[in-house]
């Protein structure tokens, strides 16, 4: 997921989470703020991390003003630190104020995200192996949560249901094997796509590999039997890594030889990265 597609196909998102914020008006901005006022306000950062979502901060208050403007002083994928300015946010100061929860939870989320993500991927350097992300995303968030993993130097997974072939242990339990499931997992879906089998004994990996799987993936299994399964397929299917996958257990994952280690935290745990907008004042328009 890169930047790009992300803002492309945000819109949608982004009016709705502005919809659930203002049902109808923003009644304590328009008590305190009778007309526009020219202002501009502070984008800070509270603690040490990495930053990504800066393009949709700004989108969530052009969306309400399409004069607001947002003077960066960073990327995406920038470590930033504590009190340090990341921007300059300008505009209607009723927009500014209405907007505000809004934008911050997308860009702190995000953040939170690559945060996560890079710390995971900092451990990874050097094995060859791909960090991957998973569909256990918030809904309606996956978007900006895949994106967020890739500013942080993971890889994306499959985007949706329609986007490869994953046969998990319900496809196989309503296939009846995995043979058959493969099997016709090949009849259905167009060549140019991969197939996928989750295993989770060393016997579903030898019917995984004797059906003809382009990927295995290991879940749920020990680091001892992932060894064994890794040298069973000796490199005639990629092999995956995936279950319970956390930072702490990274030490123990990155030497059994996998190609990917899959991992649901980056998106379904990491913490938000905290920012504010801070110093809201007039301005000479």
């Amino acid at each position: 997921m890169n930047e790009l597609t992300m803002l492309l196909n945000a819109d949608p998102f982004l009016l709705s989470a502005l919809r659930e914020d203002i049902s109808s008006e923003d009644v304590t901005t328009n008590a305190v703020m009778k007309q526009a006022v020219p202002g501009e306000v502070d984008l800070l950062c509270k603690q040490d991390g990495v930053v990504a979502g800066l393009g949709v901060f700004e989108r969530v208050f052009t969306l309400l003003d399409p004069k607001t403007s947002f003077e960066a002083f960073c990327r995406d994928g920038d470590k930033v630190q504590k009190g340090q300015k990341l921007g300059v946010l300008r505009g209607d100061i009723r927009v500014l104020l209405s907007g505000e929860r809004t934008a911050l939870n997308y860009l702190q989320r995000m953040s939170g995200i690559a945060t996560y993500t890079r710390s995971v991927a900092e451990l990874l350097e050097g094995t060859g192996i791909t960090l991957l992300d998973t569909r256990k995303t918030t809904p309606n968030m996956r978007i900006f949560e895949k994106y967020a993993v890739t500013v942080g130097g993971g890889s994306n997974h499959r985007y949706n249901l329609s986007d490869g072939v994953l046969l998990k242990d319900n496809h196989i339990g309503a296939a009846g094997s995995i043979a058959n499931a493969v099997r016709m997992a090949k009849a259905y879906a167009p060549f140019v796509r991969k197939i996928e089998v989750e295993t989770e004994t060393l016997e579903m990996v030898q019917e995984a590999l004797d059906a003809g799987a382009d990927i295995i993936m290991l879940d749920n299994m020990d680091v001892p039997t992932m060894k064994q399964a890794v040298a069973l397929i000796a490199g005639r299917a990629e092999t995956e890594c995936s279950g319970n996958v956390t930072r702490e257990r990274i030490a123990q994952l990155r030497e059994i030889g996998v190609d990917y280690i899959s991992s649901g935290a980056l998106t379904h745990s990491a913490p938000i990265l905290d920012l504010s907008l801070k110093n809201l004042h007039p301005v000479a328009p």
